[in-house]
């Protein structure tokens, strides 16, 4: 079969599935066998399933100019999250050497009862989240802190970071200024508050087991022997940096910004230099230990000015580590800049052109009418919904296409089943925005692993909100709860546009 008007072939459900297989089978033995996938295995393991996918593209008729054309318009979607990644890098570095970070844990470690920190993360997380509409500033900024306190109070990291993922993405989601808050209802076709008010249905019941699961996991953790730790910890970072609630006025203004919603990379810039200037007047003794480190000759570099200039540049642009006398604490005060923050934009370039090579091929869209043969009612049409955005997830690597595309795809199908706009604009959330950040490969997935220092692998089993949500979507929808239909003589509107049923 062809498309009219030209000797483009449409895909078979086949072909369409097997750059997908064999990127599975890559990821799968990378898993296996490499210990650090970021590094540069799964990178491989997405241009060689793109290379799949751009010889199915060519056999089927597509130009090749064509087809490279759709990935390089695929990775300039992603430009904007790489900046904010570099900048999040130099974010990190600043707040380090200013003694912000460090601040956080010291003051933590003795406010946070030890059986209710995973507990108290998830609020914390999800408050700040709330308020700044950001899961990722949230993550690199009150995250590390919390996820450093936690390693201190001898809990997994993997399952502190998915009690600071839970939160932080549930804030996300319920927040008005959370940019995946706003797009999601757009392209459902109804108003932002209907749908932050709808989505509360789904999303405070998986926020309450997720809560309870936390709680019950704080009481079964040992702490007795973390104790001495804590307080060699609380020790180590008192005589080496200049510890006072002054330094908390980094957080609070960044916060205060992104309030007022100044656009993501202005803020981040904000609070990166907001601290290297805090790091200059409060922190000489961290400013010289950077700054010699970091000299050509390792010898002091001169004057305080000058150590000022390499300490912060250095931070901001590349490795930086502060040295104690505990070891623990060395493993804390570590960050590797912009620098750092490279092998994750290399994995996410090849992922976006995986997903650019599929779309352009027409195989993403060939899978998803095969998903929306499904659809017979409510619990079919939410979960078809979510399937969609969790398959556009692993496939595109991107949240916001995992929204968007599903959003046009069901516009007009929950319509014409008599459903409300805001149960699609929920699932839409409940289906790409949550799961985005369980998929190593995703910009999110590979965004926050970097930033908090732990693999998606690690976090993905512990991020019980996100797991929830989609589950608690569907439930709901299968047994009708809470759902929304038109009223029979609102139903000749016109529709939104989308796929006609008569499509699939």
């Amino acid at each position: 079969m062809t498309t009219s008007g030209n000797s483009i072939k449409n895909p078979t459900l086949l072909q369409a599935l097997i750059p997908v297989v064999f990127l599975m089978v890559f990821i799968t033995f990378n898993v296996r066998l490499f210990e650090d996938t970021l590094s540069g295995a799964n990178q491989i393991a997405l241009i060689l399933a793109s290379a799949i996918a751009g010889v199915i593209a060519v056999s089927l008729g597509h130009k090749w100019l064509d087809v490279r054309a759709k990935a390089i318009d695929s990775i300039s979607s992603a430009m904007p999250s790489i900046l904010i990644l570099f900048l999040i890098g130099s974010l990190a570095g600043t707040w380090m050497i200013s003694g912000v970070v460090p601040m956080l844990i010291y003051y933590g470690l003795q406010i946070l009862n030890p059986k209710i920190f995973l507990f108290a993360t998830v609020i914390i997380c999800a408050m700040v989240s709330l308020a700044t509409g950001s899961s990722w500033s949230t993550v690199a900024t009150i995250g590390v802190a919390l996820l450093g306190i936690g390693i201190t109070l001898g809990i997994k990291a993997g399952l502190v970071a998915g009690a600071i993922i839970s939160g932080a993405y549930f804030g996300d989601k319920m927040s008005p200024l959370s940019d995946t808050t706003n797009l999601a209802p757009a392209m459902a076709g109804t108003d932002l508050f209907t749908h932050v008010k709808y989505m509360l249905q789904t999303a405070l019941p998986a926020l309450l087991i997720s809560l309870v699961i936390f709680l019950v996991l704080g009481f079964t953790i040992d702490f007795e022997a973390a104790q001495t730790d804590v307080t060699a910890v609380l020790s180590a970072i008192k005589e080496t940096y200049y510890i006072s609630p002054v330094l908390l006025l980094v957080p609070a203004l960044l916060i205060v910004v992104i309030i007022r919603k100044v656009p993501p990379l202005p803020s981040l810039l904000f609070g990166t230099l907001l601290a290297a200037v805090f790091a200059v007047i409060f922190q000489p003794k961290i400013i010289s230990m950077v700054a010699e480190s970091l000299s050509g000759s390792g010898e002091n570099p001169g004057s305080y000015l000058r150590q000022s200039y390499i300490a912060i540049m250095g931070s901001m642009f590349g490795s930086v580590s502060v040295v104690t006398e505990n070891e623990t604490v060395n493993d804390l005060l570590s960050t590797g800049g912009m620098a750092g923050m490279l092998n994750t934009v290399w994995l996410i370039l090849t992922a976006m052109v995986f997903g650019g090579i599929m779309e352009a091929a027409g195989l993403l869209m060939k899978i998803t009418q095969y998903i929306m043969k499904l659809v017979h009612n409510a619990g079919s049409l939410v979960g078809s919904t979510i399937a969609t955005c969790i398959f556009f997830n692993l496939t595109a690597s991107d949240q916001y296409l995992a929204i968007v595309v599903p959003g046009r795809m069901f516009s007009k199908l929950y319509r014409d089943m008599g459903y409300k706009p805001e149960l699609l604009s929920r699932s839409l959330e409940g289906g790409g925005t949550v799961t985005s950040v369980l998929i190593p490969w995703n910009t999110c997935g590979a965004t926050q692993s970097k930033v908090l220092g732990v693999p998606v692998w690690e976090y993905a089993p512990y991020a019980f909100f996100n797991l929830l949500s989609p589950l608690v979507n569907i439930f709901l929808a299968a047994f009708r709860i809470g759902i929304r239909t038109i009223p029979p003589d609102q139903l000749e509107e016109k529709p939104e546009q989308g796929i006609e049923r008569s499509d699939v």
